[in-house]
């Protein structure tokens, strides 16, 4: 039996349940962008909290422009509405640190303008045909517009944690579940099996196409690294020692003086953490969050092990033995509900280590998906017979040794920006993003 991709057949799907999948998708992205720039005054809109984020005001008129390029102009040839803000929110011409100095919307110009913008698309999405062109089969442009609004919504949620001031934003707790006591690792079994996809209407460029991998049989943590396991490390002096960290990433933490990840600070014997404008102690069983790749990688040295390739990453999070499948999910081919997996921002912090069993793969590995983005070993790079579409500066720019790959997707990451292809970079030496790790060892090791 041959490993495959779940495709979906999107000419056997019916017109209207792609429309309608469409518009939930859009309308719980425009949701979620208003709660997150409702949620705050105008001054707090206009600020930049971060060098290494925009403005609030300044993705909420992007998201809108995007919008308008892709589903305005590419698919029903309008006229632009307003052509001289374009160049404003261009994420490439103008670089984060300097975007507060442009003369931006102003908040309610934005929202005015975003408005507008999602009116007439919708007003599209109706009347425009799902089939026809590449940027319109099976709606792919609308669903890819939802998944940038979705993008920037955990960009502007990262912007959230990274303000100073009272908490601005609340959510309930994930539920409480007892410690996990299961096995620490789990064995991926060797062999080829399909990784990629060129079956999922709205996978992005970089996601295409399926293709064969063979991986060697390998060890990965059931759960991804807790706060409790991270702290023995920082108690054993991991961050003292130069034995456990690439040179890069031994010359960056001493460069910047970082002993602990971002947002954590001793007190005492204990570690407290800011979270969204609240201090508390750290959680020792949660996924441990903000750490860069060097620090992720200095603690798998330090634990004897290693982090896990994408090819490993995939194969433990998609591969069903049984049916020597690739499935969609670890849980399967069905959509994620909320006792999959922790995601969509239904919840302001990971779940504790153990948690949705009903989402563990087939081999018993759990939270794969949602919580925290997990680094990869592996570099940013095109899949074998990749094409960009529907521009290059999606994914093919980024293309190299610069960036690391992500997988798996956090709680502020939404179930249509989030699969078991999709692919998240960014430089090792990012924290600030929500992001943790498991680590792996070769089977021989």
């Amino acid at each position: 039996m041959t490993d495959t991709d779940p495709a979906v057949d999107a000419g056997a799907v019916d017109p209207e349940v792609l429309r309608e999948r469409a518009v939930a998708s859009l309308v719980v992205a425009r949701d979620r962008t208003t709660l997150l720039t409702s949620c705050v005054e105008d001054p707090d809109l206009t600020a930049q909290h971060s060098p290494l984020m925009s403005p609030l005001v300044w993705d909420l008129a992007h998201i809108g422009n995007q919008e308008e390029q892709w589903l305005l102009r590419a698919v029903a040839g309008h006229e632009a509405i307003r052509p001289e803000i374009d160049g404003l929110y261009d994420a490439f011409e103008h670089p984060r640190a300097e975007r507060p100095k442009l003369p931006l919307l102003s908040p309610a110009e934005a929202r005015t303008y975003a408005a507008d913008v999602r009116a007439r698309a919708l007003d599209v999405l109706e009347r425009h045909a799902l089939h026809g062109t590449r940027l319109t089969e099976a709606g792919f442009a609308f669903g890819m517009i939802a998944q940038h609004e979705q993008q920037h919504d955990e960009t502007m949620l990262i912007t959230h944690q990274l303000r100073k001031g009272p908490q601005a934003l609340t959510a309930p707790d994930p539920e409480p579940v007892p410690l996990f006591t299961g096995p620490a690792e789990v064995l991926v079994p060797g062999g080829p099996f399909t990784m990629g996809t060129s079956g999922e209407p709205w996978a992005l460029d970089n996601e295409r196409p399926a293709h064969r991998r063979e991986v060697a049989p390998f060890f990965i943590d059931t759960t991804p690294v807790t706060n409790g396991a991270y702290r023995a490390f920082i108690e054993d002096g991991g961050y003292d020692d130069p034995r456990w960290w690439a040179p890069e990433g031994w010359a960056h933490i001493r460069r910047h003086g970082i002993d602990a990840p971002l947002f954590w600070r001793r007190d005492g014997q204990q570690f407290l953490r800011r979270r969204f404008g609240v201090t508390e102690v750290v959680p020792p069983d949660e996924p441990v969050l903000h750490v860069c790749w060097y620090e992720a990688d200095a603690y798998a040295r330090w634990a004897g092990r290693r982090l896990p390739t994408e090819a490993e990453w995939e194969k433990a999070a998609r591969h069903d033995p049984a049916g020597d499948r690739s499935m969609r999910y670890p849980w399967g081919d069905a959509d994620p509900g909320p006792e999959h997996a922790n995601l969509g921002q239904r919840h302001l912090r990971p779940a504790p280590a153990g948690s949705y069993p009903a989402g563990e793969s087939p081999l018993g590995v759990r939270q794969l998906i949602g919580d925290v983005w997990e680094w990869t070993a592996s570099d940013f790079l095109p899949y074998p017979g990749f094409k960009a579409f529907p521009y290059k500066e999606y994914s093919e720019v980024f293309f190299g040794p610069d960036h690391k790959v992500l997988r798996g997707g956090s709680f502020a990451v939404d179930a249509v920006a989030c699969r078991g292809t999709f692919r998240n970079w960014d430089y090792p030496i990012r924290r600030q993003i929500f992001a943790g790790f498991r680590t792996a060892r070769s089977e021989d090791v």
